[in-house]
């Protein structure tokens, strides 16, 4: 079921840069189908993986061995839920940050245009408010923002008009919708990447992913011992700007402070300074591994 739920990205780049050793304590936030916990595993000997995951369908992945601990909450939560678990520091955090292959394959999720079925693009089913709730409940301001900040649109202002003008008629209820929608207002030469921002700054918006992230990372610097490595894989230039950041200067404006001596003061020395992305053989087998970057730190 593993490969087919989400075939792991930059698996033995991930593996390597976590500096794994028997014995060691390890947090995967973002379980998924399992992929990179099991190779996680192999290298633990004796040590413990505490997996986070809030998608009730990853919950059917659960890896059955006595050193794994599967907790079903968001990752922002990871201080509270180790802490739970009796455990203060780890020696390594891992996260990738990709919607699984399963949740965009699963029409009712709502996640993709290719399909078309409810609007819902819920990681977590128990929340309030799911896709078209939002399309049918925000402002024109709030919509105009979200589409800029987190789709990166450039007409995003025409595309708010076009989605009030059809709310105001009738309530947004599935993904077809929003598509024919969003279509009107896309490039012709790249509609799809055009889709695929609308649909990625709605989900962005839905879960709450940026302040969930750096929530995260507050938190994976807080629980991790000195020396610890931290590995995030990253697909769009928000998350990845905020992880960038946050390694290189320890805030997520990436404001580097210096101590007297102009030496750069900062809570993490970087593993790679240059980005790690996938290689070519790679790409051709999971296309959806393309836009992955992965950065790796060292708690000092």
């Amino acid at each position: 079921m593993t490969n087919l739920y989400h075939i792991p990205v930059m698996p033995s780049e991930s593996i390597h840069g976590l500096n794994l050793f028997s014995g060691a304590q390890v947090v995967d936030a973002t379980f998924g189908g399992g992929g990179h916990s099991r190779l996680i595993l192999n290298q633990l000997g004796n040590g413990r993986l505490f997996a986070f995951d809030q998608d009730e369908d990853a919950a059917g992945n659960v890896i059955h061995d006595d050193r794994f601990f599967f907790i079903r909450h968001n990752f922002r939560y990871l201080k509270n839920f180790l802490r739970y678990y009796d455990v203060q520091k780890v020696n390594s955090v891992f996260a990738d940050l990709g919607v699984s292959s399963h949740d965009f394959d699963v029409a009712e999720r709502g996640f993709s245009f290719r399909f078309d079925d409810k609007l819902d693009m819920r990681m977590n089913r128990k929340s309030a408010v799911d896709a078209a709730g939002l399309l049918n409940s925000y402002g024109e301001d709030q919509l105009v923002f979200i589409f800029k900040m987190y789709g990166e649109i450039k007409n995003a202002r025409r595309l708010v008009s076009e989605i009030i003008n059809f709310r105001n008629h009738q309530p947004f209820q599935t993904t077809g919708q929003l598509k024919e929608i969003a279509s009107k207002c896309a490039p012709r030469a790249i509609e799809n990447k055009y889709l695929a921002q609308v649909f990625q700054a709605l989900r962005i918006e839905v879960n709450d992913e940026m302040e969930a992230l750096k929530e995260f990372l507050e938190a994976a610097l807080e629980v991790l011992k000195p020396g610890g490595r931290l590995a995030v894989i990253t697909y769009h230039s928000l998350e990845d700007r905020l992880c960038k950041n946050f390694m290189k200067a320890g805030n997520f404006e990436g404001r580097v402070e210096k101590d007297f001596y102009g030496n750069v003061q900062s809570p993490f020395k970087l593993i790679n300074r240059k980005v790690i992305i996938p290689q070519p053989e790679e790409i051709e087998k999971n296309v959806r591994a393309r836009s992955a970057k992965l950065r790796i730190a060292e708690k000092v």
